[in-house]
């Protein structure tokens, strides 16, 4: 009997798994392992799995899959959500052979979301022994109402870039035009190659070049082969190629730069966007057509400046019928308003006289930024139309080096660093200004040093005081200053002067550094610093901000280039006493007004100049002949509204320092001629 029952079991059970094997599946599984493979893109997968038989014959995996994959990328589709309502038990019980549900599809893309409602069909398919539900599809659940033949169109309306003005509203980087100059290969006539001669001459390139873009696979008689992008005022050039059969020009849009290699290093420009820039901004809408800042504040505000291109998603079907399914309009970028003066730049541009040097010029009752000078220069116009690769090299390896930004970079800094040291003593309690300490001779050193020793250029014995020490810019005098403070006092003291900050928010300038390792670790570190030499190193923006505090009863103001920040910013509050700030300034008056100060080349009728000079010795041991920076840092102690902070390389090369003095006194009058 027992045997009988276990008998009926196993019949039962076997019956039971075979019932469950042989029932479909409900609609709503099918549907949602298909939604789920959708979401994960995995359009392979939903091919081969969940499509009918009708579908697959209709439609091939390059139909399906390709098209999916590519309009997915080339719309950046992202954040898929598809919606619907299981059909409940009753009407699964109630189904045949077809089942119909409602779908929500969401998703967005580069023109912005896209959202339709579509019906999906399901139908009840056998396929080896086994009853399920299976997925009738078409491109309508791609795009709405997009078929088989139907053409996806994106299009691209480029965003107006942010115009770069100067404080008076003066354009230094706006949006004009160009000559694109081509040729149109069947219009040459007989003497074509004296023709492609003739044209690479007066564009500065190679008939190679010309032969090269000719040669390309997509040229046909009729077509125009861009060749080069010129300066609408080229006019020599254009009539010149508009006399060549088959050389035509059409005008384009670009970026212009008015004012060329006196702002160049400061402003930048733009170029064609490369791979790697491709990269460095993945996550935002940059195609291979796209401009990008290349350097300069057309880099530093590349986002602001770009703004945002306008989408236009349409479907084109067989009549050449547009259907718009998404759009966003272009966001033009954002004007950008400095506290640069172009004139001043100008100014101190054409003084440099070609450097090589870097200056900067501020208001130092405000800390506006009005000038940012890296000399030599190039013209950004050039590099902007195009540029070949060997024209490119040629300007790279020009005497001078055009493309270095000095002004990014730092230097020794020379005695232009004293009125610091000296304050900083002041401030330690080192010393008094009354104090005097008596100097012999022209070298100096402790007895421990060995080999190292200090030297200076007067060799007047005597007492010697801080004024004395800074008209006669004494380095014995101010690297006993700084030993008497040490190593921990003077670093102290430099940081409150803003060394190792970061000085300008944005901007890649390089930081002021005390030494190489941060530390002074050694007493001829400590001397050789307190002058300006040894390892330190300072930007010239820097540079002009330390000298803030002398006309601003001691506070250190930060520097300004936004003409929306706030002005002035204290960078140090009350650093130094009034009367502190207020003894430094007068002594650097008399670095200048004193017939024996060794700024009195810049001692001219109608500008009480005051400020400090500077020798920067490159070398690589004491004692040795080596290239020599000039330094100057001036202002009008009676009218301080401009400061100007320069240095010129290779001063040995040139006369001397001198010639530093003479230029930055040239810029305050011509700034006066102007005003």
């Amino acid at each position: 009997m027992k045997r009988i029952i276990s008998m009926v079991v196993i019949i039962f059970i076997v019956f039971t798994l075979a019932a469950c094997k042989n029932k479909a599946l409900s609609p709503n599984d099918r549907l949602n392992t298909y939604i789920e493979s959708w979401n994960e893109q995995q359009f392979d997968k939903m091919f081969k799995r969940d499509l009918s038989t009708e579908t697959k014959e209709t439609y091939n995996k390059k139909d399906y899959v390709d098209r999916y994959e590519k309009i997915y990328k080339d719309l950046q589709i992202k954040n898929v959500k598809i919606d619907y309502k299981p059909l409940t038990e009753e009407e699964v019980e109630e189904l045949e052979e077809e089942a119909v549900i409602p779908l929500q599809i969401s998703f967005d893309t580069i023109a912005g979301p896209i959202s339709y409602n579509k019906k999906i069909h399901l139908r009840k398919e056998e396929r080896e022994k086994e009853t399920d539900w299976y997925i009738d599809w078409n491109p309508g659940f791609i795009l709405p109402d997009l078929k088989k033949e139907d053409k996806v169109k994106v299009t691209t309306t480029d965003a107006k870039r942010g115009i770069i003005f100067d404080r008076h509203k003066t354009a230094l980087a706006t949006n004009g035009n160009a000559y694109e100059v081509g040729i149109v290969p069947g219009k040459l006539g007989e003497n074509s190659e004296a023709v492609k001669y003739d044209a690479a001459r007066y564009l500065g390139i190679s008939v190679e070049e010309i032969n090269e873009k000719l040669e390309a696979s997509w040229v046909q008689p009729d077509y125009f082969v861009p060749l080069k992008k010129i300066a609408t005022n080229r006019e020599d050039i254009l009539m010149k190629l508009q006399s060549l059969p088959g050389i035509a020009t059409k005008m384009i849009a670009t970026r212009v730069y008015p004012y060329e290699d006196a702002a160049a290093h400061l402003i930048g420009y733009v170029g064609a966007v490369t791979e790697e820039d491709m990269k460095e901004h993945k996550d935002e809408d940059y195609g291979p057509t796209s401009i990008i800042g290349k350097r300069g504040l057309e880099q530093v505000y590349e986002k602001e400046l770009r703004g945002k291109s306008g989408v236009q998603i349409s479907i084109e079907n067989t009549d050449g019928e547009n259907t718009i399914i998404a759009e966003t309009e272009p966001v033009d970028g954002e004007n950008i308003h400095l506290t640069i003066d172009i004139e001043t730049q100008k100014n101190v541009y054409e003084q440099m006289k070609g450097g090589p040097g870097t200056a900067a010029a501020i208001n130092p009752l405000t800390g506006e930024v009005l000038s940012l000078v890296s000399a030599p220069s190039f013209n950004p116009n050039d590099l902007t139309l195009g540029m070949s690769a060997a024209d490119y090299k040629k300007l790279e390896n020009q005497p001078g080096l055009p493309l270095i930004n000095r002004f990014a970079l730092s230097y020794a800094p020379g005695s232009t660093i004293k009125p610091i040291t000296g304050a900083i003593a002041l401030k330690k309690g080192t010393t008094t200004l009354s104090e005097s300490i008596v100097i012999k001779g022209k070298k100096w050193q402790k007895q421990n040093w060995g080999d190292h020793y200090v030297s200076r250029v007067s060799d007047t014995n005597g007492p010697v005081n801080m004024e004395r020490a800074m008209v006669l810019s004494d380095n014995i005098y101010f690297a006993q200053m700084a030993l008497r403070m040490g190593g921990d006092q003077f670093i102290e003291g430099l940081k409150e002067f803003g060394f190792e900050d970061n000085i300008l928010s944005g901007y890649p300038l390089k930081k002021s550094q005390i030494s190489n390792n941060g530390k002074l670790g050694s007493e001829g570190l400590i001397a050789d610093t307190a002058y300006g030499q040894g390892e330190l190193q300072m930007n010239i923006l820097h540079l002009a901000m330390t000298y803030t505090p002398f006309v601003n009863k001691g506070n250190l103001l930060k520097p300004v280039l936004l003409q929306e920040e706030k002005q002035p910013q204290y960078w140090r509050e009350n650093l130094l006493s009034e009367d502190t700030a207020a003894a430094i300034a007068d002594m650097m008056r008399k670095v200048v007004a004193d017939p024996r100060g060794t700024g009195r080349a810049a001692n001219i009728p109608g500008f009480a100049l005051a400020g400090k000079t500077g020798t920067a010795e490159l070398k690589a041991e004491k004692g040795a002949k080596g290239a020599e920076n000039g330094v100057f840092v001036a202002y009008n102690a009676e009218n301080p509204n401009l400061l100007v902070a320069m240095l010129i390389e290779n001063v040995h090369q040139k006369g001397g320092s001198g010639i530093v003095i003479d230029q930055v006194a040239d810029i305050f009058k011509a700034q006066a001629e102007q005003q």
